[in-house]
């Protein structure tokens, strides 16, 4: 049996990640580039709230897009990876509330979804499979001591 059992945990959520970035990269990146008038034919809420609010929403995700993935790729502070899992299910969870008080029920399977992914992602991340930080290389004292003369 010399398997890891969180292998496929591990995979699932690598998967669910990708799929996370992607889907909150391109709507942070139309957030953020698209004119307001253009974004509004296939997103109508943004004419009812203040421009500033969509570009903040669209910078939103497209952070919680690259947090799902820079951090475990790099092994460079992962733990950034649930904290944007949690930061995304909550825009999920507001952007739910604001479209159900709209009446638009059609993306409620949709928000679930996501939601739930990206729960899915932090829950795995922060408790079942974190992934480890990366180990860097240790100094000797001689070597930080001459490091410190050199550039003061």
């Amino acid at each position: 049996m010399g398997k890891n059992p969180t292998m496929g945990l591990h995979a699932g959520l690598w998967i669910s990640q990708a799929i996370l970035a992607v889907t909150f990269g391109m709507a942070g990146m139309m957030q953020i580039s698209m004119p307001v008038g253009d974004l509004a034919k296939s997103l109508p809420w943004v004419e009812d709230v203040p421009e500033f609010l969509v570009r903040f929403i669209g910078v939103c995700e497209l952070a919680g897009a690259l947090g799902m993935v820079l951090p475990s790729l790099t092994r460079i502070l992962p733990v950034l990876t649930p904290i944007a899992g949690v930061g995304l299910a909550e825009i999920v969870l507001f952007a739910t509330v604001l479209h159900l008080m709209r009446g638009q029920v059609s993306g409620f399977g949709t928000s679930v979804f996501l939601g739930s992914l990206s729960a899915l992602v932090a829950w795995g991340r922060f408790r079942k499979a974190p992934i480890a930080p990366r180990v860097l290389p240790t100094r000797g004292a001689g070597q930080v001591a001459r490091i410190r003369t050199a550039c003061c």
